[in-house]
């Protein structure tokens, strides 16, 4: 609902959100369980250094650590999260994205299961491939071994269990995208819904 005041006292809180301090768990299907000593991340697609890799390569040249608030399309929100990993600005200056790159789809385990931001989004400083969360390696039910964390946008743009990253020329809607959320996904304007864009 569009003018749900249940936020009106917090300016923390989007439109028709509600803090939680629960980290509550939502996923399409079950849980993916990911080895982390076999897992590998690909990136491919619009760029100059296509690359395969594993948790610790990530972790060789992880350079930031985050504190955000994040908001679910279903409403909750969660005050100062602590994610760890690296800068989407560090991942680019080793990939080297060529200049028709303008989207990066995420792949999740869950081979069905992608989502696309336009990259713009990703040069943000907090936007961040995430290998830790809270100080600890990222668990199962929290989207471990690696996820995205882009907190300006809901956070089913944030894929959990990441295995492959794909720089695109165009735009590609994601398993969410397609079922009728919104490709846009600003908490701040409340895109829920692709009729919110």
């Amino acid at each position: 609902m569009k003018n749900n005041p249940v936020n009106h006292k917090n300016s923390r809180l989007p439109p028709g959100q509600h803090e939680t301090k629960r980290f509550p768990v939502l996923q399409k299907g079950e849980i993916a369980h990911i080895n982390r000593e076999d897992y590998q991340l690909e990136i491919e697609g619009e760029i100059e250094h296509p690359l395969i890799l594993t948790l610790a390569d990530l972790r060789r040249v992880e350079d930031i650590e985050i504190v955000e608030d994040i908001h679910c399309v279903t409403s909750w929100s969660k005050f100062d999260t602590r994610w760890g990993g690296i800068s989407f600005k560090k991942l680019f200056t080793i990939i080297k994205p060529n200049s028709s790159a303008k989207f990066v789809e995420f792949q999740c385990a869950d081979k069905n299961f992608t989502t696309t931001v336009p990259i713009e989004h990703l040069l943000e400083r907090n936007s961040i491939l995430a290998t830790t969360y809270g100080d600890l390696p990222i668990d199962d039910k929290h989207g471990g071994p690696v996820r995205v964390v882009i907190p300006k946008l809901y956070f089913y743009k944030s894929a959990k269990w990441v295995v492959k990253i794909n720089l695109l020329k165009t735009d590609k809607l994601g398993y969410w995208e397609r079922k009728g959320y919104s490709n846009s996904a600003d908490p701040w304007k409340e895109q829920r819904y692709s009729s919110d864009d």
